[in-house]
C-alpha cells in the first residue's frame, strides 16, 4: 500500500498503538535537543529518573536563550547544564555557537530520524526529512531515558508545492501563504508533509525556514522529502554520510490538499498581533519603519545573511532606523566574516548581535514605546518584544533589509533601484566544532554544579476525589504561553520555580498569583477559564509547572493546543474543554465552582462543574489518552516514574 512519508518515518518508529488518525500511539526518539531556557528544567527531571546515561541515540544541550547575563542566575544554569550534560553523556553546546534549531540542522539532523525537543520551534529540523516534535520538557527527559513519546496520530495534509519563486519572493512569503489559508488555530494532531515539484526549487534552508513557522499553525510538524538538495546540503556540511532518499510514494493517500503555485506568490508579512494576521507589504507601502532586526531560528541562515549584506551593499541604514542582525550560527558568523559580508553589514550601519535567540524572545532590542518593527523571526504575539505597545511585523529578510535603507516598508518588487541578490548554497560550509563539548564515555566522576538558582522540580499530590474552589482568572482565546509565563527579564528564574510562579500570567493580571496562593491558604483549589486555542506558542512547560504549583488544578477552555495540554497532564492539571460559547459565558472570575467525583469522572470522558455564585452547571469534554489520565489521577508523570523507579 502507498504511504506518505510520514507514515513511513513513523511506522518505522512506532512502539505502540495503531498508526490510524485520531489513534494514540507511542514512537521511538532517535535524538533530543533541548535549549537553556527549558533545558534545566528537563535535565532536573531526568536526574529525578535515577538513570546514569542518556539512552537515546543522540542528547544535544544547547544555550542560545539566557545568554544576556546580568546576575548570577544565567551563568550558574549554564556551569549546571555543562556539567550535568558531561555526566550524563550529553553533547553540550556552548554560549555563542548558534541557536538550537540552526545549528542542529548544520551539524546533527538526520533523514528518517525522530527528534524531539524542548523547543516549539524543533519541527525545524523538517527541512531535512526528520519527524522533529516540541514538547515539554519532562517529555524531551523521558524520551532521553530510552522511553517513547506518546502522540495522537496525525492527519496528515499534501501541501503541493508547483512552479518556482520569483526573484525577492522567499520561503518566509510560502508559509505565510501557508498561515494565511490554515490559520493558528484548528490545525492540532495535523502534519503538513510538502510534496510536489516546486519542491525540488527550494535548499534546505527554505524548506526548514518553512517547516520553522508551521509550528504557528498548531500542527505536529511539518516535513519535506529527502532529495538531491538534502544531499548537497549535507555534502557540504561535511556529513554526506548520513544521507539517504526518502519521499512519499506515488498513489499515497492523504487527509487534505493545498496546492500553491510558487510563481504566482508575492511578498507578505504578518502584522500585529499574530502570525496569521497577513497581509501582503505592498499594502503597506510608505509607512515608517523605527526598528528591523534579522535574524532567529526562522532566517539567519549564510544564505538568508548574505542576501541582506549585498542589498544594503553601498548603501546606509536611514538615520531613525535602528537595524540589528543575528546570525544563527558561529558557522554562519565565520562565514560572513571571512566572504567580506560581515564588514559590509557593520559599514551599513547594522548592529552585530550575538548568535542567540536574543530579541525572538523578547531578551533584547525591545523597540521603543508604539514603535514599529520588522522582524524576520516567527512570533508577534503582543507584548512578546518587550514593550508592550510596540507594532511587530514579520517579514522576510530581503523585505526587512530594504526597510532598513528606506526607513519604509518597501515592496521588493516595486522599482526601488536596487538589484536582486542572487545568492547560490555553498559547495561547502565552514565546519568549526570546536564550541560542541562531547561527554567523556563515563560520566560517573563529573561532579555536577548546582548554584542557588536551582531547586528541585517541584512535586504535585494525587488528584482529589472533589475539586473545590474558585474561578481564579477568566481569559479570552489565543493565550499563548507568553502570556501566561513571560520570558524577557523574567526567564533567569526558570530553574527557580518559587519564584518564577510569582509571574504567572503577569503580563494580563500582575495579582494572579496572590490571589492563587490566598486561595491555597485557605484549602481551595484554584481553575482557569479560557476561550479558544488556549495554550499557543512555545514548548514552554513552566506554563504548567508554575500555575501547578499555586495550586492550579484544571484548566477549561474552549479548546486547548497540542504541546500544552500534553504539559498540562505531564503535571496533573486537568485539560477540559466547553462544548460551546454559551457555556464558556456562564463563568466569571471569582465564581465559585465544585467538580465532585473528578477522578470517576474523566475515566468517563464527561466532567460535570457546578457554578455555585450563579447556580448553574456544564458538561466539559475530557479528551485525553489512557496515558494522560494515568497521569491526572496519580498528580503527574514525575510521581508515575517514581513509583516505577
Amino acid at each position: 500500500m502507498a504511504q506518505t512519508l510520514t507514515e513511513k518515518i513513523l511506522r518505522s518508529h512506532l512502539k505502540s498503538g495503531t498508526l490510524e488518525s485520531g489513534k494514540p500511539i507511542g514512537i521511538t526518539i532517535d535524538q533530543t535537543l533541548t535549549q537553556d531556557a527549558t533545558g534545566t528544567m528537563t535535565y532536573l527531571q531526568f536526574e529525578a529518573m535515577g538513570l546514569e546515561r542518556v539512552q537515546n541515540e543522540l542528547a544535544v544541550s544547547y544555550v542560545d536563550h539566557n545568554t544576556i547575563q546580568v546576575g548570577f542566575e544565567n551563568a550558574d544554569d549554564h556551569r549546571y547544564l555543562q556539567s550535568v550534560a558531561a555526566a550524563k553523556g550529553v553533547i553540550f553546546s556552548k554560549p555563542g555557537n548558534g541557536i538550537c534549531h540552526q545549528v542542529h540542522l548544520e551539524r546533527f539532523g538526520e533523514p528518517g530520524k525522530t527528534l524531539l525537543g524542548s523547543d516549539s520551534h524543533t519541527p525545524t529540523g523538517g527541512g531535512l526529512a526528520m519527524i522533529a516534535i516540541g514538547a515539554g520538557g519532562l517529555d524531551v527527559a523521558v524520551a532521553m531515558a530510552g522511553g517513547p513519546f506518546h502522540l495522537i496520530s496525525p492527519r496528515v495534509i499534501e501541501i503541493r508545492l508547483s512552479g518556482a519563486l520569483r526573484p525577492w519572493v522567499t520561503a518566509k512569503d510560502v508559509i505565510l501563504t501557508v498561515l494565511e489559508h490554515f490559520g493558528t488555530k484548528g490545525n492540532v494532531n495535523c502534519i503538513f508533509e510538502y510534496t510536489g515539484e516546486g519542491v525540488a526549487t527550494l535548499q534546505v534552508p527554505e524548506r526548514a525556514t518553512i517547516c520553522n513557522m508551521g509550528a504557528e499553525c498548531g500542527v505536529t510538524t511539518s516535513l519535506f522529502p529527502s532529495d538531491e538538495n538534502t544531499r548537497s546540503y549535507l555534502k557540504a556540511q561535511g556529513r554526506a554520510e548520513v544521507y539517504r532518499p526518502l519521499s512519499a510514494d506515488e498513489g499515497a493517500v492523504y487527509d487534505g490538499l493545498f496546492e500553491i503555485d510558487l510563481s504566482t506568490l508575492e511578498p507578505k508579512m504578518a502584522c500585529p498581533h499574530s502570525p496569521g494576521n497577513i497581509e501582503v507589504v505592498r499594502n503597506l507601502a510608505g509607512k515608517r519603519v523605527d526598528q528591523v532586526l534579522i535574524g532567529s531560528c526562522t532566517n539567519s541562515s549564510y544564505v538568508d545573511l548574505k542576501k541582506v549584506a549585498d542589498i544594503l551593499s553601498g548603501h546606509t541604514v536611514a538615520s531613525h532606523v535602528s537595524l540589528g542582525i543575528a546570525p544563527g550560527s558561529r558557522e554562519v558568523l565565520l562565514m560572513l566574516s571571512r566572504d567580506g559580508s560581515l564588514a559590509t553589514l557593520v559599514q551599513s550601519g547594522a548592529r552585530i548581535l550575538e548568535s542567540a535567540c536574543g530579541f525572538c524572545i523578547g531578551n533584547h532590542q525591545s523597540p521603543g514605546t508604539d514603535g514599529v518593527s520588522l522582524r524576520t523571526s516567527n512570533r508577534n504575539f503582543e507584548g512578546r518584544s518587550g514593550t508592550k505597545s510596540a507594532h511587530v511585523y514579520l517579514v522576510s529578510p530581503e523585505t526587512a533589509a530594504l526597510a532598513a535603507i528606506t526607513g519604509v516598508f518597501t515592496d521588493p518588487l516595486s522599482s526601488h533601484g536596487i538589484p536582486y541578490p542572487e545568492v547560490a548554497q555553498p559547495a561547502s560550509f565552514t565546519v568549526d566544532d570546536s564550541m560542541l563539548v562531547f561527554p567523556p564515555a563515563d560520566g560517573s566522576g563529573v561532579e555536577i554544579f548546582r548554584g542557588p538558582n536551582i531547586g528541585a522540580p517541584p512535586a504535585n499530590t494525587p488528584l482529589k476525589e472533589n475539586l473545590d474552589g474558585y474561578v481564579t482568572i477568566k481569559v479570552g482565546d489565543k493565550i499563548t504561553t507568553d502570556h501566561i509565563m513571560p520570558a524577557g527579564a523574567r526567564l533567569k528564574y526558570r530553574s527557580n520555580i518559587p519564584v518564577y510562579s510569582k509571574y504567572v500570567f503577569e503580563p494580563i493580571d500582575e495579582y494572579f498569583s496572590q490571589r492563587c496562593i490566598e486561595n491555597q491558604d485557605r484549602g481551595r483549589d484554584n481553575f482557569i477559564i479560557a476561550g479558544a486555542s488556549y495554550g499557543q506558542g512555545s514548548s514552554r512547560e513552566h506554563a504548567a509547572i508554575c500555575p501547578m504549583y499555586l495550586g492550579v488544578k484544571a484548566v477549561i477552555a474552549l479548546s486547548i493546543e497540542r504541546i500544552h495540554q500534553n504539559n498540562l497532564c505531564n503535571f496533573g492539571i486537568i485539560p477540559l474543554t466547553f462544548r460551546s460559547e454559551e457555556d464558556y459565558a456562564k463563568f466569571d472570575q471569582n465564581d465559585e465552582v465544585v467538580i465532585e467525583l473528578i477522578r470517576e469522572q474523566i475515566t468517563t470522558g464527561e466532567v460535570v462543574m457546578k457554578n455555585r455564585t450563579k447556580a448553574v452547571e456544564v458538561i466539559l469534554d475530557c479528551d485525553v489518552t489512557d496515558e494522560q489520565r494515568a497521569m491526572l489521577i496519580s498528580g503527574g508523570l514525575l510521581n508515575i516514574l517514581k513509583e516505577h523507579s
